[in-house]
């Protein structure tokens, strides 16, 4: 019943992203003395979620996998992209552990927020629902 208040949806989704951004950033982190290893990042989660509200098909399958089904492809998982900002160092990697723990903080506060949002959403969900 909750789970169709956009609210909820918006700060799910908002967790989902930060924890799949701190994947992304443990990743970065455990190959930062791989050569030739590009670091990643996801977009932000405003670009991700509108991408995902346009292309949002209610009524038809979805798929984890390209080809699983005949669904599409679940765009509720964010693609990572190669950051281009960090510069490389002489071995071809351009992984910055100050930028990755900066983004690992980005990532703790988003969830944190996401999580805030929920929590408040609920009071003031059981609120209404006690004077009633």
């Amino acid at each position: 019943m909750f789970e169709n208040l956009e609210v909820f949806r918006i700060s799910h989704a908002m967790a989902v992203h930060a924890g799949q951004k701190q994947a992304v950033a443990a990743q970065n982190v455990a190959n930062s003395d791989t050569p030739e290893y590009k670091a990643r990042d996801l977009a932000p989660f405003a670009e991700t979620y509108n991408n995902n509200m346009s292309n949002r098909d209610v009524t038809g399958q979805r798929s984890t996998r390209a080809l699983h089904l005949h669904g599409t492809m679940n765009s509720s998982v964010a693609q990572p992209i190669i950051d281009k900002t960090s510069v490389a160092s002489p071995n071809g990697n351009n992984v910055s552990l100050e930028t990755e723990m900066l983004k690992s903080l980005g990532a703790k506060r988003q969830h944190d927020r996401a999580m805030a949002i929920y929590k408040s959403s609920l009071n003031i969900l059981r609120a209404t629902l006690r004077r009633s």
